[in-house]
This record gives structure tokens, sequence and C-alpha cells, in this order.
């Protein structure tokens, strides 16, 4: 089969690799699109010591069945694989099962013709939904599971809350849209002056370049979904006292907080990772009931053009929030 392998710092290959052999209780599915997400950005860049090249990157997938108990089904995949049977997984938070895996990361991924993946993992799609909108689903689902989170720790209805939403990818994006549908006020920061273009044509909110002009403490919730040293040191400065900041993007881990202002005006600071089964299901629900909008924003490129949206990605050249693999036919 063919697959965009990762195969050094800053370089994926499109070349020939074996095709996925079948563990008992997979499933073959013939991959159609695959997203490239922040993760497999920080794996190219060589930031992840747990993604080790030769590797085939990617998370995000929709296809079609080729083997397994529904042949010819169209699914999207959640991509995390856990135990089943401990007490993370039992109590529904199977993100932070301890033997948890992700295909992409040890297990070989999604750019590629076809992936291996248990069956449980697989999520059957409605006729009326189109692989480019379920192909959302996994980014979708971080960002309800970081709405989630903001909820359990707040005592006022988010409709009733200034929030702000630091970074205008998929991710970013995707809480903003999901806030905005429980009817949350919502500001959107994105410093790439193409994406923010963008941004403004798929979103009803604002969409800011720069928060040099907001008055410091102005937001009830702030949703860092970039997760550098600049943008934590935002969320803290513009959180208000008793507010609450959830932390999702995992660009770095450089710089020190603001544990004073922390702890002097009780900002609660959650970190955020992945998503449960209920949120990963409960996104593809929203997906298809249409209440996060025709998610027409993405960019589809075939993925023997794969090296070159790497590139884009890197160099801040792509306009689009998410960049769509594009392998198979069926739409």
């Amino acid at each position: 089969m063919k697959a965009l392998v990762y195969t050094a710092n800053k370089e994926v290959t499109y070349r020939d690799e074996p095709q996925p052999e079948l563990n008992p209780g997979e499933a073959l599915i013939k991959v159609n699109l695959a997203g490239i997400c922040g993760s497999d950005m920080h794996a190219y860049l060589g930031h992840d010591d747990r993604r080790v090249p030769p590797l085939i990157l990617g998370h995000e997938v929709v296809g079609v069945v080729v083997k397994g108990k529904h042949p010819g089904k169209r699914v999207v995949i959640n991509p995390l694989i856990t135990c089943g049977m401990c007490t993370s997984c039992l109590s529904g938070k199977q993100n932070l099962c301890a033997k948890r895996d992700i295909i992409g990361m040890y297990k070989a991924g999604a750019f590629a013709e076809f992936v291996a993946i248990p069956e449980s993992n697989l999520v059957y799609l409605q006729d009326h939904v189109s692989f480019q909108q379920a192909a959302l689903t996994e980014p979708g689902a971080t960002a309800l599971h970081a709405v989630v989170l903001a909820e359990n720790n707040i005592t006022r209805p988010i409709s009733e809350l200034k929030i702000l939403v630091i970074g205008g990818g998929s991710v970013g994006l995707l809480t903003a849209l999901i806030l905005l549908d429980k009817g949350a006020d919502v500001d959107l920061c994105e410093i790439n002056k193409l994406r923010k273009q963008t941004l403004e044509q798929h979103i009803n909110c604002d969409v800011l370049n720069t928060l040099d002009d907001k008055p410091e403490s102005s937001y009830d919730i702030v949703f860092d979904a970039v997760g550098n040293m600049h943008t934590r040191n935002n969320s803290i400065k513009y959180a208000k006292p008793g507010g609450t900041i959830v932390h999702i993007g995992l660009m770095d881990s450089a710089g020190e907080l603001d544990i004073r202002k922390i702890t002097l005006q009780e900002i609660s600071f959650i970190g955020c990772y992945t998503y449960s089964k209920t949120d990963f299901i409960a996104t593809l629900e929203k997906i298809s009931s249409g209440a996060l909008g025709d998610l027409s924003w993405a960019d589809i490129r075939p993925i023997a053009q794969g090296s070159q949206a790497f590139q884009d990605l890197l160099n801040g050249n792509c306009s689009a929030p998410k960049v769509l693999l594009k392998v198979g036919a069926e739409s």
C-alpha cells in the first residue's frame, strides 16, 4: 500500500509500505481522509520522543470497513486504544488509562491506504454525514472534552460567561463553535492573518489577531488551544479572578507560570487530554445534527502531496484551520 511516512525530522515520504496485519478483534479500514493534527506536526519537528521514525502518523481518520464485522460500512475511527478494565476506563475516563495508546504514536497510523484498529473503536456514520464532516470528529471530541471540563468547574451557566479561545486551528475553532452552540459570548484569537481571514468567514464571533487591546482579567474562561509559553502567560493574564483556564495545546512545556496570580486570584488551571468515548460519540452527534455548521473550512489535499502540506503548515502558509489528506475516492 502507499503511505506517507515520517522518516526524519522535518521529513515525510510518500512510499510503499506493507499492508497492516490484523490482530484478533481488529478491523481493516480503507482510509478516505486523514487529518494532520498539531501532534503530527510536533512529531514532524522531532519534538515527541514517543513518535520515532520511521512511522506512519495520523489519527484523525474516516474510511470504509474492508475486513471486520461490517464490511462496506462507513466509519470514523476513535483512535484512542485503552485497556477497558482499569478504574479510569470503567469510570468513563478512558483518556486517563495507564495503558492508553493512539494510532500514529507507537502503532502505525492513518496516513496510508489502510489502517488496522480494534472493532470497538469504530463509530458508524449516518448516510447524510459526509466523510469531510466526520473527519473532524476527533479534534471536535477534544474540543468538547475541554468544554465539559470547564463546565464541571464553573458555578454559573456557560451562556452567561465571557470566554476567550486562543488558537484558531481546528481544536480552537471547534471549541468556539461548541461554546457558541451553548450560547456563550466568545472571542477567538488567531495570530496567523491568513487563517484569521478564513475563521471570519466561518464563525459568528469576534476573531482577534492580538489581545493587546483587551484589558487584563477580562474573561471568565480561557481555552488555550496552542499550549506554548506565550499563550499560557496570556491565559493567566486575561483570566478573571475566580476564572478557569483549560489548557488543551501541547506545543511545548517551556517557561514559568504566574503561580502567585493563580493562587491569590483563585484561578483554576485544568489540563485537558483527548476525550472519553462519550465525548467522541456526542461530538459526532453534534456534527450530524448540523449544530456546528457545515464544517466546510478544511483544506483537502492529495496524500501524495503530504510533504508540501506539512511544510505549508510549518511555515504558516495555510489559511485553513485543518488540512485533510485525501486517500480514498469515496465521498
